[in-house]
Parts: C-alpha cells; structure tokens; sequence
C-alpha cells in the first residue's frame, strides 16, 4: 500500500511539475527571483509521508547513489559554513546566509523526488506507469506550446523578477515558445531528457500501436523544440540520440548487422530532423548561422546547401503563410507582449538581419546609459543619464553577445569562485556578486559545471557529477549483462538522456532549474529501482535453478 501511493504521487508530480506554470504563492526572500510555489509543497508533503513510511521501516532508502548524495548535500553544507566564516564570501546577515541555504534546500527537494520514486517502483508494471505519465505529459506540453505560438495562451516567465511574479503575457511574432516553463532554454533542456528516450524506445517497440504512439510523441516533441529555438539543446538533442543509437547498435549481433543497423537508423533520423528543420525551423536554422558566422568558409558553405534545400522545400510557404494570417487576427487587445528574445538583445529576428558594427546575434543600437553627476549652484549634487554608444568586447563581435557574456564574464566568475576555496567553491549564490555585500536578484552562470565548482568546489563536483556517472556505470552494466531487452532498451534510453543533458549542461545551468532537475532525478530514480529490481529477480532465478 505504501509503495502504490508514492507510485500515484511520484506520477502525479512527474506530471505536475512540467504542466504547472511558474507561478508563485509568496516570496521566501524579499526582492529575490526564486519564490515558493505549488511544486514546493507538494514535493513536502509527499516526502513527509515517504519519511513517515521510512521511520516505520516500510521502505528502503539504500541504493548505490545513497552515499553520492549525501556526500553531496554535506558537501554543500560545508561550502555554505566555509563561505560565512572561512573566505568570507556570504556576510553574516539572515538574507544572505537564507539565500544560499535555499539553494541546498532546492538540492535537497531534488533529490528528495529521486528516493520517493525509487521506492515507488517495485515492478516492471510501475515502470511503465511512469512513462505513460511522461509520455502524456509531454503531449500536454507540445499542445499548451501550439496554443502559445499560435493561440496567444498565456506565457509565465521566469527572465526577470517582474515577470517572475506571475504575470501574464504573450509572445510576440519572433518570441520563442516556452510552454509551461519559465523560459524556452528549460523547457528546450526538459525535452532533452525526453525525447531521445521516447525515440530510442520506439525504434525497439516490438507492437505497432505502441511504436506509433511513441513515434508521436517524439515527433510532437521535437517539433517543440525547433520552436524553442535553443541551438545548445538541439546539438544536445543529435548528441543524445546518436549516442543512444551507437549504444543499441552494439547490442550482441554481426559486426556488418550493428553498422547497416547504426548507419540506417542515423540517416533516419537526420532527414526527420533536417525536414522539420527546413518546414518550421526559421528562428532556430538563423541562431545556429550565427555560430557559423564566426568561420566564413564553413558559413559559405552551408549557405549553399541552405539555398538548395530551401528550393526544395517552397510547396510549404503558403499553408504556412495562412497560419501567419490566422496568427495575428488572434492576438489579445488588452496583453501584455513578451518577446524573450529582446530581453538580452540577442537573437536576430528571421527577417531583419544584423549590421558588421555589432555582434551578430543584436539587432538593435540600443545606446548604454551611463550616470554623470554635477554639482549645481546651491552645492547640490544632480545626477543626469547620457546616452552613449555601447562598445562591444571581441568576443561579442566574434561570436556574438549571448556567447560573450560567458566568456567576458559568467564563466570567470566562476573560475573565481572555485578559486576562493579549491574544495569548497565560494558558496551557493556568490558568483555574480561585484562585492561582498551585494545582494544579486537571480543567479546564473550558463555553464553548470563551472557553476558547480565555483559553488561547491572540487568536492562538490566530484559527489554531484560523480553520483550521475556511478549512475550510469549501472545502468550501462546491466543492460550488456542482463538477457531482459526491456531494462537493456530502458537503460540505453536513460543514458542517452543524459548524455544530453550533460552536453546541455555545457551552456546551460540545467541541474539548477527545477522542473528540469526534477523530472531528471525522478526518472533516475525509477530506472535505478527498475535495475535493482530486475537484477535480483534474476539473481534468485540462478539460485533456483543450481
């Protein structure tokens, strides 16, 4: 009975937590980006309930990644304890000291859906439940993005602290969709997890409604994707799935069988992708040629390929064209326009093209406004604002602003961080800050890794990256050495899915945002359940038959 329970409400959440939008019930610290929402409570009240059946010892928390996390979360506690009284990096005030704590508590919740559901799974059935509920989810998911792209349903967004208090808006023409999610790079990450999981299991799918249906799904949630125009998490995406694909491709069969079986399933994919690419594509294919743009040799050539294709592809232009039209007689009279592409200033609208005099990817002059103080007459000090033109780093004009801004100044702050204290990192929420006593409203970094070891330090990564490689290492023993093509085709599908949110955790903060850390903990959780359980019914099977 306990077990069905947290089955129902790791399910439930699973769901829950991807569909329900950002929108918060109070602040937890004033003028601070990150607030308490619905999913916060809800994750306690189920793990209450989880400790409750753990203290009357229905429930088993030991796996091989117990250790891991705890080593981990005393690790983090460490760096917190380290930055207040050691290097001094978080002054000894409540809102600085609650601020870090509340990352660790954020860590803590996590990780918390992780040993829920492990515990809800206690057979192959359970498994599947969960990915029904993912699988639906998903669908979900593509449909409330159509209705934001084309419908001009509301958009929660977590950019900036206004928007960030639960205002409603909508996209503009050249927005990108972001779903239910706080921003298109999340919801971009949380397919990544997803998707190659649902294509690598189709391909295996034995029955043809249930290959189908899993078809689908990935198709629907790619087409998301493009519309999401993340570059980093598209890459992302192919790395993943061409990962998973060498994985199946080495099951025991002929050498000749696993490259006809590899070469085969690649090209597949690759064309599925390239046509959506070229049907629905336009944002993402100009973002990727902004990468391109910084080695003009390379650039050349793809334009001549683009040109081809785009030839080839001009019978979609008119029903596209319609959905245009049908487009902007729906759009609200009394909203409040969100385009997510200008918050930055990056991100070349499809049909305005960028000037040599500014990063590829800023496509308008909007001058710095520089403060100049003068002394009046009476001795008064007045403070007017002048207009000045923004100057760009070389990096901003080599690669563009979004990449410059990591280069110039995110990913250094980090190296900074890590260097404050090589083991402990400087602490949770310290990376941006410009002193000691700056309370910075949200944090952000766009290279996890860095972010880890700036943070929490060599030790802090060494227990985080370590518990997903531990991880991993199972899950790839088990499927060369189980007989069960189930768990082999489950486990690939989880480990591509993490190949692709490590290579996305490159550009990405993913670890740190919460509706993708908590289906990527969740779904960890039910995969290791799966093996540990599949593993010890064989185990006894051997012991029955000697």
């Amino acid at each position: 009975m306990p077990q069905n329970l947290l089955l129902i409400a790791a399910s439930f959440l699973l769901a829950f937590i991807p569909l329900y939008p950002k929108i918060p019930l109070f602040d937890v610290l004033p003028g601070y980006i990150v607030r308490v929402r619905v999913e916060d409570v809800l994750v306690l009240i189920a793990f209450l309930y989880y400790l409750a059946q753990l203290w009357r010892r229905k429930l088993d928390f030991k796996n091989q990644l117990t250790p891991w996390i705890f080593a981990y979360l005393g690790v983090a506690s460490l760096s917190i304890l380290s930055a207040v009284f050691l290097i001094k990096t978080i002054p000894i005030e409540l809102i600085h000291i609650g601020k870090s704590v509340l990352h660790l508590f954020r860590y803590t919740e996590y990780f918390a859906l992780f040993f829920i559901m492990f515990s809800a799974i206690k057979k192959s059935k359970d498994l599947k439940v969960v990915f029904y509920a993912l699988a639906l989810t998903v669908v979900a998911i593509v449909v409330y993005g159509y209705g934001q792209r084309y419908w001009y349903w509301p958009v929660f967004s977590t950019m900036n602290r206004e928007f960030s208090k639960g205002m409603v808006l909508y996209l503009t023409e050249h927005a990108r969709v972001q779903s239910t999610f706080g921003g298109h790079y999340d919801l971009a990450a949380y397919l990544v997890i997803v998707l190659p999981i649902f294509y690598l299991l189709a391909i295996n799918a034995k029955k043809k409604w249930p290959r189908l249906a899993l078809h689908s799904v990935h198709l629907l949630g790619l087409w998301l994707l493009i519309m999401s125009a993340s570059r980093t998490s598209f890459i992302a995406y192919l790395g993943a799935v061409m990962a998973g694909l060498l994985l199946l491709a080495f099951k025991p069969s002929k050498f000749w069988h696993k490259v006809f079986f590899f070469v085969r399933q690649s090209l597949t994919s690759l064309f599925l992708v390239a046509l959506m690419m070229l049907v629905f594509g336009a944002d993402m294919r100009e973002r990727l040629e902004q990468v391109l743009q910084a080695y003009p040799s390379v650039f050349k050539v793809y334009q001549e390929s683009e040109n081809f294709l785009s030839k080839q592809t001009e019978f979609f232009n008119d029903p596209l064209a319609k959905i245009r039209d049908w487009q902007a007689k729906m759009k609200p009279s009394n909203g409040i326009a969100f385009d997510n592409t200008q918050l930055d200033s990056v991100l070349t609208p499809t049909d305005q093209q960028p000037v040599s005099q500014r990063p590829v990817d800023v496509y308008a002059d909007i001058p710095d406004k520089v403060a100049v103080s003068t002394q009046s007459s009476q001795g008064e000090t007045i403070t007017t604002y002048v207009e000045k033109p923004r100057t760009w780093s070389a990096n901003a004009l080599k690669y563009g602003l979004s990449f410059a801004i990591r280069l110039d100044e995110l990913w250094p702050n980090a190296l900074k961080g890590f260097a404050k204290n090589p083991l402990l990192g400087s602490g949770y929420a310290t990376l941006n800050k410009k002193e000691f006593q700056q309370f910075t409203e949200a944090e952000s970094t766009d290279n996890n890794f860095l972010r880890t070891l700036g943070e929490t330090g060599l030790l802090g990564f060494i227990t985080f990256y370590g518990s997903i490689i531990i991880l991993l290492v199972v899950l790839y023993r088990n499927q060369k050495t189980s007989t069960d093509q189930q768990l082999q085709v489950a486990n690939i599908s989880f480990i591509a899915a993490s190949i692709g949110l490590l290579l996305n955790a490159s550009y990405i903060d993913v670890f740190a945002s919460s509706k993708v850390a908590f289906t990527y903990w969740a779904l960890a959780g039910a995969i290791l359940a799966y093996n540990n359980l599949t593993v010890t019914k064989n185990v006894k099977k051997t012991k029955k038959s000697t």
